[in-house]
């Protein structure tokens, strides 16, 4: 392909430490539907011993479509998006993690939605991807789960992630603090919610987000995380991303009322939810643990108050 051609998407993947799942990504990829479309692959590897390099190597000599490989060796979300989106030639740019599959025709799917409600970010189904020897009640209670919308319903914050989302370039670049930084937040590179303060800026600025149901992907569910512990931390971070995610922007007078909202809210859903959880915990163990991971998250929100910081990516 002409070096110089116009992409009209260019699929970015950020990956770390999973080189088989990204091997599996990439061989779907190179079998998607095209619709016309001219794309190509971006992929940055944030392990700092570059451990996706062998499998980029050997997709960069067979895959049909144009592959750039990028390596950000400090392990940082939001830098390492931030590589893929400035090194993306496309007018759009479709986010997929590396441990995710899309489902047939996925491509066609969310551009033509982009097209039909002239969006600015097309947002879609993530569906968990169980592996042998998950735990029956963890199935049962849809932990992993996330909420569905009908096709052309507007998005918010609240269901806005990156896991499978195709986002008018321009429209990220614009929030950049310079032409080599940004969009993306590296100060939540670490904790997370760097796409949440991303496309809460994009809407302040009149971006227009919407669903797709149709166009899905699948995200593996490994067995390290399909466990209480791991649910529980998981919420505790997300407690914190909350809290931190609802104060960054603001003046620092607006910053200290908030703050003393948010923790006293949280004290008050604290004493609720643990309350919940013991009525519930000889009936019902799903209930009681949804009602845990919301005392678990109400300790995140607390503790990013006083200062701490829960580092879920890149350990």
């Amino acid at each position: 392909m002409n070096a110089h051609a116009p992409i009209d998407i260019s699929i970015c993947i950020c990956t770390f430490r999973r080189p088989q799942l990204l091997d599996l990504l990439l061989q779907a990829l190179s079998e998607q539907d095209r619709d016309g479309l001219s794309l190509e692959v971006v992929v940055a590897d944030n392990d700092p011993a570059a451990s996706a390099r062998p499998v980029l190597a050997d997709w960069q000599a067979r895959l049909p479509l144009p592959l750039r490989a990028l390596h950000v060796p400090v392990p940082n979300i939001a830098a390492t998006r931030n590589a893929t989106v400035h090194a993306a030639r496309g007018e759009w740019v479709l986010f997929i993690d590396d441990d995710e599959a899309p489902d047939e025709g996925w491509i066609r799917k969310l551009a033509r939605a982009q097209r039909a409600f002239n969006a600015d970010a097309v947002f879609a189904p993530v569906l968990p991807r169980y592996l042998d020897g998950t735990p029956a009640w963890l199935r049962r209670g849809g932990f992993f789960d996330r909420p569905r919308f009908a096709t052309g319903t507007a998005i918010t914050t609240q269901d806005a992630r990156t896991g499978n989302v195709l986002i008018r370039r321009s429209k990220m670049l614009a929030l950049s603090p310079s032409p080599d930084a940004g969009p993306f937040d590296t100060a939540f590179g670490r904790t997370g919610a760097e796409d949440t303060m991303l496309f809460r800026d994009m809407l302040a600025h009149g971006a227009v987000f919407v669903w797709c149901d149709e166009a899905t992907v699948s995200e593996e569910v490994p067995l390290q995380r399909a466990n209480l512990p791991w649910l529980l931390r998981r919420s505790y971070r997300l407690g914190q991303t909350y809290v931190l995610s609802e104060i960054a922007r603001l003046s620092p007078l607006r910053r200290l009322g908030r703050s003393g909202w948010l923790g006293l809210r949280a004290i008050g859903q604290f004493f609720i939810a643990a309350g919940l959880c013991l009525a519930c915990l000889p009936f019902s163990r799903i209930k009681a643990v949804r009602w845990l991971r919301a005392v678990c998250a109400q300790c995140g929100k607390l503790s990013a108050l006083i200062g701490h910081r829960y580092h879920e990516y890149g350990n």
